[in-house]
């Protein structure tokens, strides 16, 4: 009997693993919908970005600074806007403490949270913590072990932050 619940345990853990297997997603392509609850990542100028799928083609993610100067809350978004023309692919979690729809209520319980850091609370802690409870960022590790590669990411980071006042302060002069 415990040999059979070992083996059951066994199996489920692959089934979790199958479920979260990385693969490209495209936004409002053929591809098959993403596992929900699975952790999205879409690699944008110099970092990534991650959301939680939450079903019916949307993501909940924290806004940070990925489309404003000003950081944004968590927020449920469609694919469409999480990905913001930029590929999208699920990022394994071979062993996640919760999946699926609890993964998912998860996320909805942070919903409208506005504590961003980039720190110490980004996107990428938010969806560490829905999954496996922790809040950690792998990205925020590799910059602090590896110097070079973390001032690069803040430089591309003050770059996408300029661009976003260009554009902002030309859509103001355009309409006056």
């Amino acid at each position: 009997m415990n040999r059979n619940r070992q083996q059951s345990r066994a199996e489920q853990r692959a089934q979790r693993a199958a479920a979260y297997a990385s693969a490209e997603v495209a936004p409002g392509g053929s591809n098959e919908e993403p596992a929900l609850g699975a952790h999205l990542i879409t690699k944008r100028h110099g970092y990534e970005h991650h959301g939680i799928y939450v079903g019916s083609g949307m993501v909940i993610h924290y806004a940070g600074f990925a489309t404003s100067v000003r950081r944004g809350p968590i927020e449920e978004v469609s694919l469409e806007q999480f990905a913001d023309g930029h590929t999208v692919t699920v990022c394994a979690h071979p062993f996640p403490k919760y999946c699926g729809a609890e993964t998912v209520l998860r996320a909805r319980s942070r919903l409208g949270e506005n504590r961003y850091r980039l720190l110490t609370n980004n996107c990428e802690h938010f969806c560490a913590w829905c999954l496996v409870g922790e809040s950690r960022s792998e990205q925020v590790q590799a910059g602090l072990k590896h110097p070079r590669a973390g001032v690069y990411a803040l430089l591309c980071l003050v770059s996408t932050f300029i661009g976003f006042r260009i554009k902002t302060d030309h859509a103001v002069v355009s309409v006056a």
